[in-house]
């Protein structure tokens, strides 16, 4: 018997989660934080910043994540054109983010319970995980001369998950992965006092947005006084405020963790050689060439054969995947065989 079809049972797929850490090097928190300078003095710097993990000018240098601000009036930049007023691009930012996020121009983001109608991206650079983020592992430090916040996402308290257009969002809340949400009595859901949640978790996209006017609350409501600039055609530079609140080294210390998740589907197939079947060698030394007949009497009644290799084929004859076994495994009339190929995709 040369083929054997494979029965239904025999074929069964697995969708197994893998985590890993996102930053380079494997490390899990990005605990320094470097710019370009040619980037951030340039036109986009007022917009816009990429971080590295190393001097931007080192061989290893690579852009961990992304800085934008985005504001729906168009603040904090300089217009495109000085005759029409709001045309900046810190309102392209934010609608960018209001397409991709919400799908409709229309749409408003609302952190907690309050709009918002400025905010912070922080993009995850593309190169740094596979699928998605994996909620619960995020924590963000962020310190200013006015205060200081230790800030995670809250899907450890969630226990019904919402979806945007860009899938899955989490509300960014005060307080630490070893200890949860930190809630107080003025703050039940680990948000400032009266200006909504901290921000979105949107793992599935790589992005944490972080809401401007609960960083620039006082610390007594739960902020941190970012002062962002919200002055019209004006060059503020917000992106190095909040920059400066993630890299300044206090209390707290630098820190940024994130953990990436990719699932991995799995074909398992099981091979199952019955007692009767795959007895007799198909190699050439095991028969004769001239009369066809097995060379060895012994091995007419007990016949046993060597399986090093699995081989899956389709319906065509045609060879798709090899298996090939660590060792030869005898196989003859008292001895089955159960060998599982798993497929990786």
């Amino acid at each position: 018997m040369g083929f054997k079809r494979f029965d239904p049972e025999d074929l069964v797929v697995s969708n197994d989660s893998i985590t890993a850490t996102v930053w380079s090097n494997n490390v899990p928190s990005l605990g320094t934080f470097y710019t370009s300078s040619t980037q951030t003095t340039s036109n986009t710097g007022q917009f816009y910043y990429s971080v590295y993990q190393t001097a931007s000018s080192d061989a290893s240098s690579a852009v961990q994540f992304d800085i934008a601000y985005c504001d729906s009036k168009g603040s904090g930049s300089k217009y495109y054109n000085p005759q029409v007023t709001g045309s900046s691009p810190t309102r392209t930012n934010y609608g960018q983010y209001r397409s991709l996020v919400l799908g409709d121009e229309n749409k408003e983001f609302i952190f907690g319970n309050v709009t918002g109608s400025y905010f912070y991206a922080l993009s995850i650079d593309r190169a740094r995980y596979k699928e998605k983020l994996l909620p619960g592992m995020t924590e963000i430090h962020l310190e200013t001369l006015a205060g200081k916040l230790s800030l995670i996402d809250d899907s450890s308290i969630q226990t019904s998950v919402t979806f945007t257009d860009a899938g899955r969002v989490y509300n960014i809340v005060s307080g630490s992965i070893d200890n949860g949400v930190r809630i107080t009595s003025n703050r039940p859901a680990g948000w400032t006092f009266n200006s909504g949640s901290y921000g979105w978790l949107l793992p599935d996209i790589g992005t944490i947005l972080l809401n401007g006017k609960a960083l620039d609350a006082n610390g007594g409501v739960g902020g941190i006084f970012l002062q962002t600039g919200r002055d019209f055609d004006t060059k503020n530079e917000n992106p190095r405020k909040l920059y400066n609140a993630i890299s300044t080294s206090g209390a707290l210390g630098r820190s940024f963790k994130l953990n990436s998740e990719e699932t991995l589907s799995s074909d398992f197939v099981f091979v199952r050689a019955r007692n009767s079947e795959f007895n007799y060698s198909e190699n050439p030394s095991y028969i004769s060439g001239s009369t066809g007949e097995v060379l060895f009497d012994d091995f007419i009644d007990n016949p046993i054969s060597y399986i090093t290799t699995v081989g899956m084929y389709n319906d065509n004859n045609e060879l798709l995947a090899v298996a090939k076994l660590s060792r030869p495994l005898p196989k003859n009339f008292t001895k089955e065989l159960l060998v599982r190929v798993k497929l990786d995709f």
